[in-house]
């Protein structure tokens, strides 16, 4: 019996450490993608000065060739002059405009960011506080911007990009972005409160209507996951407050369908193309 004990004691030494190197082998697996993907973003950042046709073919509108076509058709200005030869170098301080829209040659670059507690959701703060962007400073050689808000003390997933369409698309009130939180509160949820969230509750606005609202399975009763779509101002917090609670920790786990999976607390990755292509069709 001792010999099986200690050949037990073995295998689950064994099996800890194929679990550790599995993981360990998707962590680099993992890091070498982001690498790849930010090493594609940064070679195609415009050099001191770049042809008029890849110029627009890299703002997103059209490809090269079709470029070539608006550009002979007279549809494109640089600095307020309409500009038809071919081979036209733009340099990097020119403003190009196509159909009335200025259009920069920067692609478009998406960073999902697992936000730590005590950061501001902002490009930059007055009283020189942390924001999201001292996190993600080496994500992108272009500027990005926070997608919508996280208070400073909420965690969890949120997005960055220099997609201008993109960031009004999921910010609109009238797209509504499906949004997933883990809410711990100050003392457990009375079920009665809990249908009353699920109901609806009346705050400023009007009637915080919610998706789905339950306990966390194999979690104390005042861990709470709860699902929306409205994007009022602190309106989970809010919601919690109205009924008595206090909300001690907030953590948004889904955003337009994007998680944090596998991305550790104040790290972030660079989008798939297919979860871009999937935000552009919500």
């Amino acid at each position: 019996m001792p010999a099986a004990k200690r050949g037990g004691n073995t295998a689950g030494k064994e099996l800890g450490r194929k679990i550790i190197n599995r993981n360990d082998d998707a962590d680099r697996t993992r890091n070498f993608v982001q690498k790849r993907r930010l090493e594609k973003i940064t070679k195609e950042v415009p050099k001191e000065s770049i042809r008029l046709n890849k110029y627009i073919a890299n703002s997103g509108i059209c490809s090269r060739r079709e470029a070539d076509e608006l550009i002979e058709q007279g549809l494109v200005q640089v600095n307020g002059q309409v500009v038809t030869e071919m081979g036209y170098q733009v340099q990097k301080t020119d403003k190009v405009v196509f159909d009335g829209q200025g259009i920069t040659p920067e692609k478009p670059v998406y960073v999902l960011l697992n936000k730590p507690k005590g950061y501001i959701s902002t490009t930059k703060d007055e009283k020189a506080r942390k924001t999201v962007m001292d996190l993600v400073a080496n994500a992108s050689p272009y500027k990005v911007h926070p997608v919508g808000r996280l208070d400073r003390s909420t965690t969890g997933v949120i997005l960055l990009t220099n997609d201008g369409h993109m960031t009004k698309k999921l910010t609109h009130p009238s797209f509504n972005a499906k949004k997933i939180y883990h809410v711990t509160l100050d003392r457990k949820l009375d079920r009665a409160d809990l249908n009353a969230i699920a109901e609806g509750i009346r705050l400023e606005e009007g009637i915080a209507e919610i998706d789905s609202i339950s306990y966390i399975e194999g979690k104390p009763k005042n861990e709470i996951g709860i699902e929306l779509h409205i994007g009022w101002n602190r309106v989970v917090r809010r919601i919690f407050h109205k009924l008595g609670y206090e909300v001690e920790l907030l953590d948004r786990v889904m955003f337009a369908g994007l998680t944090k999976k596998n991305i550790k607390r104040g790290h972030w990755r660079i989008l798939t193309d297919l979860e871009v292509n999937n935000l552009k069709m919500l």
